[in-house]
């Protein structure tokens, strides 16, 4: 497993970046027979929507988990209760117990996951508003990432859906090369 914990934050990207970022996305798994599922958190299924606004996605996106509450997080993805209690719900233990859930629940080559706290309330001293924890898995390898985003509610959910896009193409291209 590798991290990587960075504090540079990106421009927020705008609906025609997401679109452009999700088009890659699905082009990059349809051409190479792949399929993906999500687990997301704080971003609420916006990683899902984005793809399945693509024509043709239903060719590489099977399925996506929405698992806001850690409830949803041990009953649908398998997290386990000690690594929710030991790490907290925005860890890179928990991006990686779902991603590795949704790799299990689905049929599929790749997952990836997201857990953050978006705002504005809910961020800790350790976890302060704008951390998101990321995970992006194979049944041979998984990588993790934790980002610290700045800005709304909005600006910090649409930075990380694009992380999760960018960082996916990322993953997948290091197998398909």
């Amino acid at each position: 497993m590798k991290s990587a914990d960075t504090s540079d934050v990106p421009d927020t990207p705008d609906a025609c970046a997401l679109e452009a970022t999700a088009y890659r996305v699905v082009h990059l798994l349809s051409d190479n027979a792949q399929r993906l599922a999500t687990a997301e958190s704080c971003t609420g299924g916006w990683v899902a929507q984005a793809l399945t606004a693509i024509p043709g996605s239903s060719s590489c996106f099977d399925r996506g988990f929405v698992c806001y509450s850690n409830d949803a997080k041990r009953e649908m993805l398998g997290v386990p209760s000690e690594t929710l209690d030991r790490h907290g719900a925005v860890s890179e233990a928990t991006a990686v117990a779902m991603a590795l859930g949704a790799l299990r629940h689905a049929p599929v080559d790749w997952a990836l996951s997201i857990t953050g706290v978006a705002g504005p309330d809910g961020g800790t001293p350790a976890k302060p508003v704008g951390t998101v924890c990321f995970a992006w898995a194979g049944h041979d390898r998984c990588e993790t990432r934790t980002r610290h985003f700045e800005g709304s509610r909005e600006a910090v959910r649409a930075q990380s859906v694009s992380c999760a896009l960018e960082g996916l193409i990322d993953f997948v291209s290091l197998a398909v090369a």
